[in-house]
């Protein structure tokens, strides 16, 4: 991974590849987001969405930072990533109440969580159909309904 803070000068104009796509700039993409385009928040936002749709925790997040020479916290990673979600960029995955990963992915889909690794992938689309929801309360909406199917490796059977 190349050091970000060295080989790109983070400015108000400063753009992203993702998955060899039309270049993404990360100031527009943080203003149209209605956040200020910090340096952290662009640097972090280059390592996010560079590669394309992908899922990280902050933790990932944050040591990736380390490597690219982001100097950055692990509270600063954390923060950005919520307000990231907040602002509609992120989709947060809550796994469990200790395990939050964040997906750039932020359309309609489910995921599998593979206990193993502790990773998260995305379903194939038409993959579970959610179907007979209930009302909600007087005044609500359903928002959007999150599939979450845990897969460990099958055990050899004797």
């Amino acid at each position: 991974m190349p050091d970000i803070a060295r080989t790109m000068k983070i400015t108000d104009t400063a753009t992203i590849r993702a998955d060899d796509a039309a270049a993404i700039d990360v100031a527009a993409m943080l203003r149209g987001a209605q956040l200020r385009p910090t340096r952290q928040r662009m640097a972090l936002a280059q390592l996010l969405f560079a590669e394309g749709d992908r899922h990280v925790s902050a933790e990932a997040l944050h040591e990736e930072a380390k490597a690219a020479g982001v100097p950055v916290s692990l509270a600063t990673v954390y923060n950005t990533l919520h307000q990231f979600s907040d602002a509609g960029l992120l989709r947060a995955i809550a796994i469990d109440t200790t395990k939050t990963y964040f997906d750039t992915n932020t359309g309609n889909h489910h995921h599998f969580y593979l206990e193993a690794s502790n990773e998260v992938i995305d379903m194939p689309d038409g993959f579970i159909r959610v179907e007979n929801l209930p009302e909600p309360p007087d005044g609500l909406e359903i928002s959007r309904v999150d599939v979450i199917v845990r897969v460990r490796s099958v055990r050899n059977r004797r």
